[in-house]
């Protein structure tokens, strides 16, 4: 099975290097290993659901720069 790093896995999906080290750490990356300080991520895992938002709230969080829907939008 071929590997690639947290660093890798961040270009890939377009998060930070941070996010997926987070996501390493939370066993959120199914197969993934640690082996000494580095982890090792499956060159063909998925990216996991972005546990902050609800389906939908990301592009509003995005365009209006707020978690939360105010009335009027």
């Amino acid at each position: 099975m071929d590997y690639i790093t947290t660093k890798e896995a961040a270009i890939k999906w377009g998060i930070s290097d941070r996010r997926v080290l987070q996501y390493c750490n939370d066993n959120r990356i199914d197969r993934a290993v640690k082996m000494s300080n580095v982890w090792l991520i499956p060159k063909d895992a998925k990216k996991p659901a972005d546990g902050r938002f609800k389906n939908g709230d990301v592009w509003f969080w995005r365009y209006y720069g707020s978690y939360t829907r105010t009335k009027g939008v």
